[in-house]
């Protein structure tokens, strides 16, 4: 079975904790090697967020069981990578 390189999610959390200790909790976990969260919109009691994992085998059920933890919950996977080599999505004349 091929693994998981990247994966984007789209989250919404709690203000606390905050970005920094989600986002260490989410790199010490086995298989991944970067991570990338972005603040895309702040409510009064919530924050949604752009999440990116990159590592050489991300299992996708830790990384739902942190989020899940730090009271957040996953909206949606907005993008997955899989594979020996990652692939960049390439533009088309859609796009």
């Amino acid at each position: 079975m091929a693994s998981i390189r990247r994966i984007v999610l789209d989250v919404l959390k709690p203000h606390t904790p905050n970005l920094l200790e989600l986002a260490t909790q989410l790199a010490d976990l086995i298989g991944i090697d970067g991570v990338d969260i972005s603040l895309t919109e702040m409510d009064q009691k919530v924050e949604n967020v752009k999440i990116t994992l990159e590592g050489f085998s991300i299992n996708f059920e830790e990384v739902e069981r942190i989020i899940i933890q730090f009271g957040a919950s996953i909206h949606s996977v907005d993008k997955v990578s899989a594979g020996t080599n990652l692939i960049e999505e390439v533009a088309t004349q859609q796009d």
